[in-house]
């Protein structure tokens, strides 16, 4: 079995989570965490479809996933707090600084340059975030 596949007997809810913990680790948890209380069913939605099905699937490494993710949360240009998210989280999974960087700037042409400064500015407090952590 590779990282994302599905294995024997695991539910989507397991797989789920256990995608969620490869890929976000805590930042992934903290959202599921905050949802708690006010929607615990949206928390399972979350596991279970993004990432017990979606993320799971074959075609795509999570490397290539994150680096979708953080071009489409760039485009939206209203999901900064996801975009922070994703953005540790390709880092995580191995895309480097100044590939998220490319492509949040690749998101100029097709979201405008208000998208892609706000997603400048949420990776570079990621990346502030994720340097003083490794002091």
């Amino acid at each position: 079995m590779n990282e994302q596949n599905q294995t024997i007997g695991e539910t989507r809810l397991d797989r789920g989570k256990r995608m969620l913990a490869a890929i976000d680790g805590q930042a992934g948890q903290n959202v599921i965490d905050a949802l708690d209380d006010i929607a615990p069913d949206f928390a399972r939605y979350v596991f279970e479809f993004p990432f017990g099905d979606i993320y799971t699937r074959p075609g795509l490494g999570l490397r290539e996933r994150e680096i979708a993710t953080v071009a489409a949360l760039t485009a939206l240009g209203n999901a900064v707090p996801q975009l922070k998210v994703h953005i540790e989280a390709g880092l995580n999974v191995g895309v480097s600084q100044e590939e998220i960087v490319e492509t949040i700037m690749q998101m100029s042409v097709y979201a405008g340059f208000p998208a892609a400064l706000n997603g400048l500015f949420a990776a570079k407090e990621v990346f502030a975030a994720r340097a003083e952590a490794e002091v």
